[in-house]
């Protein structure tokens, strides 16, 4: 299943919502493609999307809920992935 929040948080002169999954990341990226929103957006454990596709996220089968039940929601499927846990992957050394 497929879960956003409503369009709350302020960046970029804009409103966002986080879009996240249940079931695997990869369900969540498939979702976020036919949305049309870019890899970019991703953020670890879910994608940040513009307050302007979050009515199609409903319409496509999102279900809305409250912002703090996203991260019950992800904990309990073991797909929450918190920003002190994650460590960006070491870049390959360079030949001198």
């Amino acid at each position: 299943m497929l879960y956003v929040d409503r369009p709350a948080w302020p960046a970029r002169g804009r409103l966002w919502s986080h879009l996240i999954s249940d079931v695997s990341l990869a369900e969540l990226h498939v979702f976020a493609e036919t949305l049309g929103v870019p890899r970019r957006a991703f953020d670890r454990d879910h994608y940040d999307i513009p307050a302007e596709r979050y009515r199609m996220a409903v319409l496509l089968g999102a279900r809305v809920v409250p912002s703090r039940d996203l991260v019950r929601l992800l904990r309990a499927a073991d797909l929450r992935r918190p920003k002190h846990l994650h460590r960006p992957a070491p870049h390959p050394r360079q030949p001198s």
